[in-house]
C-alpha cells in the first residue's frame, strides 16, 4: 500500500498492434512491460493480467480497423481502471508511430499509477520517447530510476538522473502542481469546445447525476474534457461509471440506466444512436434552471474574466475557484448540521435544518435535489466520521464565512432576493456535446 502512495507509477507497458493470422486485421498485443508480472505475488498477478486485458481496449479503443501508416500525429491521453475493491488506478497513454521507415502501425506506451497527474506523465512519455527511438532496452533504466524515486509533495520537485548514448548523463525534473486536486486536469480544451453557458448546463447535470455523453473524434479531447468535468465538482467526486474513452467493444454501457460520464468517439455515433431505448438529443432540456439564477449569473460573470491568453495554470486558478465559490454558497454550512459529534462517536447530519438554513429560497430549492446525489451522501458521510477536516474547501467556507460577518455588520441585516426558478421534472437526460475537434496544443 504504501508502495501505491509513494511512487510515480505500478508499470509500464508498450502496447503494439500485430496482424491477426490469416486475417487482414490487426489487433493489440503487450510487447514490452516493466517491471515484469513474474515478480508478482499469484493474486496480484491474476489482478494485473485483468487490468492488462482492459488497458489493451483502452489503448486502442478504436477495435481492428487499422492499416499501416507513414504518418501519425502522437497524441496523449487517459483512463480510469476501477478495481474489485472500488478503488481507481489511472492509465496515462502516448499513442505513436515508432521510429523507422515505410508505412507501420502505431503503437502506444501506457503507464499505470495511483497517481493522477497528467502534466507530469505527459513529461515522463517525453523522456520514454527519447529513448524509444534509440532502442526499447534504453526506456528500462530510465524507469527504473523513475520508480525509485520519491513521489514529491505538492508544489515540489523530484530530479532523475539518467544516461543516454550521445548525450551523457541528464536531470530530469519533475515538479508538482501546489493545488494537487488540479494536478490531472487542463481546463483549456473544455472551453475551447464549448461556450461558458454550455459549460453550466454540463455543469448541471453532472451535479445531479445525469448519463452525459461526449462525443469527439480525437481521444486527447475526449480524456481531457471529461477529466476537467469531474474536477469541475471538487470538493465532491464522480461516483458511478466513469469512462473517458468507451472502447467499441463496450458501447453496450450507454444502455446502463444508473449515471454515467461517457466519452465516444464521434465515428461511433451510429452505435450510439442504433441503440433504440437511447434517444440522444442536444442540452435543451432544464438543465438552465437546475442551478440558482443568481449564482448561475456569478458563475458567468467569473468565467468571462478570464484571459484568451492566460497560462494552463491561471485558467484552471479562474475555473476552480469559481465552481468551488458555487458549492460554498450553496452547501458550505453543513458542518453546523451535523449533531452529537464528540470524540470518537460519529455525528448525524440533520438533512431538514440543513435545507431550511439555505441563504435563499432557490438556493433551497438546489440544495433539495442535490443532497439526494450519491456525491453528497459519500461526502457527508465522510464529515459524520470526521467532523472536524481540514482543507482548501474548509478554508474557502471558513473566508466566506468571515466576510459575511464583515457585511453584516457594515451594513446590518438586508433582505435576501428570493429567485423562483421553474424547474422541468426531466431526471433522465442523456446531454450529447458534439465538441469541436480541437486544434490547439494537447498537453
Amino acid at each position: 500500500h504504501s508502495l501505491a502512495v509513494t511512487s510515480f507509477f505500478e508499470y509500464l507497458v508498450v502496447v503494439s498492434l500485430g496482424k491477426k493470422r490469416g486475417q487482414g486485421t490487426y489487433e493489440p498485443q503487450i510487447t514490452y512491460q516493466f517491471p515484469k508480472l513474474a515478480n508478482m505475488e499469484l493474486s496480484q498477478r491474476e489482478e494485473e493480467e485483468k487490468s492488462l486485458k482492459a488497458i489493451l481496449l483502452f489503448c486502442f479503443p478504436e477495435g481492428v480497423n487499422w492499416a499501416p501508416l507513414t504518418e501519425y500525429p502522437s497524441e496523449t491521453f487517459s483512463f480510469v481502471l476501477t478495481e474489485v475493491d472500488g478503488s481507481r488506478k489511472n492509465g496515462y497513454c502516448r499513442r505513436l508511430l515508432p521510429h523507422g521507415k515505410g508505412a507501420r502501425a502505431p503503437e502506444a506506451y501506457c503507464i499505470i499509477s495511483r497517481v493522477a497527474c497528467f502534466g507530469l506523465f505527459s513529461k515522463i512519455f517525453d523522456e520514454v520517447e527519447k529513448r524509444r527511438q534509440i532502442s526499447m532496452a534504453m526506456i528500462y533504466p530510465f524507469m527504473q530510476s523513475l520508480r525509485e524515486a520519491p513521489f514529491p509533495a505538492p508544489g515540489n520537485t523530484v530530479k532523475i538522473k539518467s544516461f543516454i548514448p550521445e548525450s551523457g548523463t541528464e536531470i530530469i525534473s519533475l515538479t508538482r502542481p501546489l493545488d494537487s486536486w488540479l494536478e490531472h486536469v487542463d481546463f483549456r480544451t473544455l472551453f475551447h469546445c464549448l461556450t461558458n453557458e454550455e459549460v453550466l448546463k454540463v455543469f448541471a447535470s453532472t451535479v445531479l447525476e445525469r448519463r452525459i455523453i461526449f462525443m469527439a473524434e480525437e481521444l486527447s479531447t475526449l480524456s481531457q474534457v471529461l477529466h476537467a468535468v469531474a474536477a469541475l465538482l471538487y470538493p465532491f467526486t464522480w461516483q458511478h461509471t466513469f469512462i473517458s474513452i468507451v472502447p467499441s467493444v463496450l458501447i453496450d454501457v450507454v444502455m446502463a440506466p444508473t449515471p454515467y460520464l461517457l466519452g465516444v468517439q464521434r465515428s461511433k455515433l451510429d452505435d450510439v444512436t442504433d441503440q433504440s431505448d437511447v434517444s440522444v438529443c442536444s442540452v435543451s432540456g432544464d438543465e438552465s434552471t437546475i442551478l440558482p439564477e443568481k449564482l448561475q449569473e456569478e458563475l458567468l460573470q467569473a468565467l468571462c474574466c478570464r484571459r484568451d491568453n492566460s497560462t494552463s495554470e491561471e485558467l484552471n486558478k479562474v475555473v476552480s475557484e469559481a465552481f468551488l465559490s458555487f458549492f460554498v454558497k450553496t452547501v458550505g454550512h453543513f458542518s453546523s448540521h451535523v449533531k452529537g459529534s464528540s470524540g470518537r462517536q460519529p455525528g448525524v447530519f440533520q438533512k431538514k435544518s440543513f435545507c431550511k438554513a439555505s441563504e435563499h429560497k432557490a438556493s433551497q430549492h438546489f440544495v433539495k435535489r442535490f443532497i439526494q446525489t450519491q456525491m453528497f451522501d459519500i461526502f457527508i458521510q465522510e464529515v459524520e466520521r470526521r467532523p472536524t477536516q481540514e482543507g482548501f474547501f474548509h478554508k474557502k467556507i471558513a473566508e466566506y464565512q468571515e466576510s459575511k460577518k464583515k457585511e453584516k455588520a457594515m451594513r446590518g441585516e438586508r433582505a435576501c432576493g428570493v429567485n423562483v426558478g421553474i424547474f422541468r421534472q426531466n431526471e433522465q437526460l442523456i446531454c450529447h456535446m458534439l465538441l469541436k475537434t480541437t486544434g490547439i496544443d494537447q498537453q
